[in-house]
């Protein structure tokens, strides 16, 4: 990503610029239009909404006029996807627990926290997903909201992860492959962790 340089700012600009990134470094959240205004001294909010609107014009941050806690700093936005591992589209395989790299679709994608996988194994063929092709995955905050034939990243505590079709039927649950070859998984519901749902498919051609 290109970094600006502070060279083009006002003094006034500059100042609060600094006041914004020591704050959000330290507080990890944008800071109100009154605690900026307390900092810089001044008693109306419209000299701070004016530098803000110059910063975000200049390229220093991202922020919706009237929405709390908006704001970013434009050199810190991560600009990817984190590429937690790889999945299983055929058995289990050890489960991912690292960031590996960052999968660049920050044009694509705007949900909060969606991670990718590579996927190993031909078990969802059938489905469009392919060995070796990227899965983007939103997580799961409620298993118990999960519908049948939503494809899921699924985790067996002490065997591993896998990409398959979520089936419940009888109580059980089934992790099922789009591909007749592979047989489905059959599990308790507290033996299976539900990481993430699938949002989209990234295949480089």
């Amino acid at each position: 990503m290109e970094t600006c340089s502070e060279d083009d700012l006002t003094q006034a600009q500059n100042e609060l610029y600094g006041w914004i990134k020591d704050y959000m470094k330290n507080f990890q959240h944008s800071p109100s239009i009154r605690q900026m205004m307390q900092a810089m001294g001044l008693k109306s909010p419209a000299p701070i909404q004016s530098r803000l609107k110059h910063l975000q014009e200049k390229g220093y941050i991202s922020w919706q006029e009237g929405k709390a806690r908006t704001m970013q700093i434009v050199d810190e936005i991560i600009e990817g996807v984190p590429i937690m591992g790889s999945v299983a589209a055929g058995g289990l395989i050890e489960t991912y627990s690292d960031v590996q790299d960052n999968l660049d679709i920050s044009d694509v994608l705007k949900k909060k926290n969606v991670f990718a996988l590579t996927v190993n194994g031909d078990s969802m063929i059938d489905a469009y997903i392919a060995d070796g092709d990227m899965v983007l995955m939103e997580p799961i905050k409620d298993s118990y909201s999960l519908r049948n034939g939503t494809i899921v990243s699924a985790m067996v505590p002490g065997l591993g992860t896998t990409l398959k079709y979520f089936v419940k039927r009888g109580g059980k649950i089934f992790l099922e492959a789009a591909n007749p070859e592979y047989e489905p998984i059959e599990l308790n519901l507290d033996e299976v962790v539900f990481q993430g749902k699938l949002l989209a498919v990234w295949r480089k051609v």
